[in-house]
C-alpha cells in the first residue's frame, strides 16, 4: 500500500499535460482565425449576392464561362445565361463564382488596353 501511494506522489516524467492541451487549444484557435473564418465570411458574401441575382447581370460560372443571365428560375434554382446572340446555357444557382459589376469590367478593360499597348511596342 505504501508502494502505490509513493509512485502516485511522484511526478511524472514529462508533465506538462496541462500545458499541451493549452497549446493545442490555441493553435487551433489561430488557425480558425486565420484560415476558416475569412473562409465562411467570404462563402456568406457570394450567397447574399447569388440570392440577389437578377436578370442582366454579367456573371462567370465555376467553369469559367461568362454570360449576362437571362432568367432565374427560383423553383428549381437554376438559371439561364445568355453567352452569344440566341446562345443559351441553362446553370444551377450555385455554380456562380463570380459577378462581375461595371468596375469590375472597366477594371479588365482598362488592364487588357494596357497588355495590349505593352505587346505593340
Amino acid at each position: 500500500m505504501n508502494t502505490l501511494i509513493y509512485i502516485l506522489a511522484q511526478d511524472k516524467p514529462g508533465g506538462g499535460g496541462f500545458e499541451t492541451m493549452l497549446m493545442m487549444g490555441l493553435i487551433l484557435v489561430v488557425m480558425w482565425v486565420v484560415m476558416i473564418r475569412p473562409q465562411q465570411k467570404k462563402q456568406k458574401e457570394l450567397k447574399k449576392k447569388i440570392d440577389g441575382l437578377k436578370k442582366g447581370d454579367k456573371v462567370i460560372s465555376i467553369g469559367g464561362i461568362h454570360g449576362v443571365i437571362n432568367h432565374i428560375n427560383v423553383e428549381k434554382n437554376t438559371l439561364s445565361l445568355r453567352v452569344a446572340d440566341g446562345q443559351f446555357i441553362t446553370f444551377d444557382r450555385k455554380s456562380v463564382a463570380t459577378i462581375l459589376t461595371d468596375e469590375t469590367d472597366s477594371k479588365a478593360d482598362v488592364k487588357a488596353t494596357e497588355e495590349v499597348k505593352e505587346e505593340e511596342k
